[in-house]
């Protein structure tokens, strides 16, 4: 069960990241320009913003994948949890100064 849903949010990442069918841009169109109530759209409402977002996405179900494999074989298992963290970690660091410096951006 949780390769599963590992599997289905990693295709999710992937079709977000690489904007296939334009899935990046209707989310980005619909979702993440919009304001939320007096909040402006933040750094996800940019493409480099977005794509970290995604990447994010991309990185929690590698990591489930992982979860999901080690049970059957452990190296692969264990490469996919430590990538998934690994790459959660970067990217978060790069979504949190994203947002900073979105934020500071804004004319108040």
């Amino acid at each position: 069960m949780v390769l599963a849903l590992g599997v289905l949010i990693t295709a999710a990442g992937i079709v977000l990241l690489l904007n296939l069918g334009g899935a990046a841009d209707m989310v980005m169109k619909r979702v993440t320009s919009q304001p939320l109530g007096e909040l402006a759209p933040g750094f996800a409402a940019t493409r480099r913003g977005f794509n970290t977002y995604a990447a994010l996405v991309l990185a929690i179900g590698m990591f489930a994948d992982g979860l999901g494999v080690v049970g059957w074989y452990v190296p692969i298992g264990t490469s996919l949890i430590v990538l998934g963290g690994i790459t959660f970690a970067g990217a978060s660091v790069i979504a949190i100064a994203g947002e900073i410096e979105t934020y500071r951006a804004l004319k108040r």
